[in-house]
């Protein structure tokens, strides 16, 4: 039997939803306040900035690490997926982490599991059009880890922009009682955003990785001044493959909220995209 109180000196490994929940409870009768970094592993610096956000506005904070099966389609890295629990533990308490949820597949998914949850509209466009399923998966995931720990506060990288909009839809529409925190990306000097997949890229793709962040930037610019959105994709495509990327998904412009299509820079955008360079396929955004 795991002790709930937890040692605040070291991180303790929670594997299953009952253990995960007394030790909220034990830490919710001390008045504290409970932070949540839902994560796949392969932990990076972008990452830790979600725990240093998480330390500065909670008591005490858990960190989840579950490869989630449910997001991934035919044909991705599911089964090769960067996994190393001893080296992200380590990391976790050298950054003051107090817990890791770590379940495995069958403590989420349990034998006779049926039930999903859904985002319409916003989870249908962008990504959702090409990873069909994928953010089903997401949303369900995230529904059922809020659900078993009930945080105050759960806190997820803008990088992965479109995933936020959907988690903060779906908490809002489920009235589940927690506030969902954007965490600015993370990024190298050169501008590529910080991503477990950059471990894909060999050192001349890495070169030309951070094309994709400066040409977001130079659209957001130039829709600010007044030019074309669908102009400026078709522009940006362009640019890219130039540069050497292999495949772009989408680069677009959006509206900052429900990811619909925008032309008017007056109200708050965001410049999305997705390309593939080898075996990493790389996501970014700005904001307009």
């Amino acid at each position: 039997m795991i002790d709930p109180a937890l040692s605040v000196h070291g991180v303790t490994v929670l594997r299953s939803v009952n253990d995960l929940r007394q030790t909220v409870m034990t830490w919710r009768h001390g008045g504290l306040s409970i932070g949540f970094v839902p994560t796949m592993g392969a932990l990076h610096e972008g990452h830790m900035a979600l725990v240093r956000t998480a330390r500065e506005t909670c008591d005490r904070v858990i960190v989840s690490i579950f490869v989630n099966p449910t997001q991934f389609g035919v044909g991705e890295d599911y089964a090769t997926y960067p996994r190393d629990e001893a080296r992200d533990s380590a990391l976790l308490e050298a950054h003051g982490v107090h817990a890791l949820y770590a379940p495995a597949v069958e403590e989420i998914y349990p034998s006779g599991f049926a039930s999903e949850v859904s985002v319409k509209g916003i989870s249908e466009v962008l990504d959702g059009e090409l990873r069909h399923g994928h953010f089903d998966g997401v949303a369900t995931v995230v529904t059922k880890l809020l659900l078993q720990g009930f945080p105050d506060r759960a806190f997820f990288g803008e990088k992965d922009y479109q995933q936020l909009q959907i988690i903060r839809r779906l908490v809002t529409d489920l009235n589940i009682p927690v506030s969902i925190e954007g965490v600015a990306t993370v990024r190298e000097a050169d501008g590529l955003a910080l991503s477990s997949r950059n471990a894909y890229l060999n050192a001349d793709q890495r070169k030309i990785a951070p094309t994709l962040h400066r040409t977001l930037q130079t659209m957001a610019q130039r829709f600010a001044d007044g030019e074309d959105s669908k102009a400026l994709s078709t522009w940006a495509r362009s640019v890219l493959l130039d540069a050497g990327f292999d495949a772009v998904d989408y680069i677009e412009v959006r509206d900052a909220k429900t990811l619909s299509m925008i032309e008017d820079p007056r109200r708050a955008a965001r410049v999305l995209g997705a390309a593939h360079l080898g075996r990493a396929r790389l996501i970014d955004n700005v904001p307009v």
